[in-house]
């Protein structure tokens, strides 16, 4: 093998297209745009999805699902997280302090999951039903 010998694989380059260059170029006429139409002229475009006046299929499919703009604003603690805090009244800040609930939060609510091993004042925090029986039947109480 030689420097001066080197070349390219067999058909990995392949030569770029010449439009409109004669019929035998098999891209001669029409440039392999077709007949007329708007694809066919300059500066004729779709957007995207178009199905050429058919109800395209974004629009033709049910919607589906939702976002809740309010769900990074709002955390669920679990009753068992709470034996982790070492402070008699936790609230937001709290859980906040103790990486519970994110920073970003604004509001958070106490379900039941888990035992809850201590007593605890909750203010400012809400609780399902079920955790706030498990709060009080713990020795402890919800203020709101």
């Amino acid at each position: 093998m030689r420097l001066n010998t080197l070349k390219p694989a067999r058909g990995s380059k392949a030569a770029r297209k010449r439009l409109g260059r004669g019929g035998g170029s098999g891209l001669g006429k029409t440039s392999g745009k077709g007949h007329k139409g708007q694809t066919a002229r300059a500066g004729g475009y779709h957007k995207v999805g178009f199905e050429g006046g058919q109800m395209p299929l974004q629009r033709r499919m049910p919607k589906r699902g939702f976002r809740s703009a309010l769900k990074a604003d709002n955390a669920e603690v679990r009753l068992s997280e709470l034996n982790k805090i070492d402070v008699a009244v936790i609230d937001l800040a709290a859980l906040k302090q103790a990486q519970i609930v994110h920073e970003t939060a604004k509001r958070a609510k106490v379900f039941l999951s888990g035992k809850l091993e201590k007593a605890v004042v909750l203010r400012g925090v809400a609780a399902t039903k079920g955790a706030a029986a498990a709060i009080t039947q713990a020795g402890g109480k919800v203020e709101s």
